[in-house]
């Protein structure tokens, strides 16, 4: 019997237009005991998802990940004045994944200067 198919997924909503967050560019990390591989790089599109799962099938394995958005470069790109130093910029989301067979789908629901997440399906 073969292992069913499950999928990582992320999409990013602007919550202070409204809107999703097309242009953010992120990377997906996997943590090897002390070490963190990269596994993926996206860049959301008009619909603030990515093109792709950032992983699926045999690729998506039980473990610890790492989602990080390039907040700061997105807000800035948009003329959103959040200071010389804003106050978000690298996002990280920091994650487990127990059952590689079922979908996870980890969205950041962001501001300049406050963000959110959950686990969909």
């Amino acid at each position: 019997m073969s292992k069913p198919f499950g999928k990582l997924t992320t999409h990013v909503l602007n919550t202070t237009h409204g809107r999703p967050a097309a242009g953010v560019e992120l990377t997906l990390w996997r943590q090897n005991g002390d070490q963190w591989t990269q596994v993926a790089t996206a860049i959301t599109t008009a619909d603030g998802r990515t093109e792709t799962p950032l992983l699926a099938g045999d690729a998506f394995l039980a473990g610890t990940y790492e989602l990080r958005f390039q907040i700061g470069d997105y807000f800035q790109s948009l003329g959103v004045d959040a200071g010389t130093i804003p106050f978000l910029d690298e996002v990280p989301l920091r994650f487990g994944v127990s059952d590689p067979g079922a979908n996870y789908h980890v969205p950041l629901l962001v501001t300049p200067w406050s963000y959110s997440t959950y686990r969909g399906s």
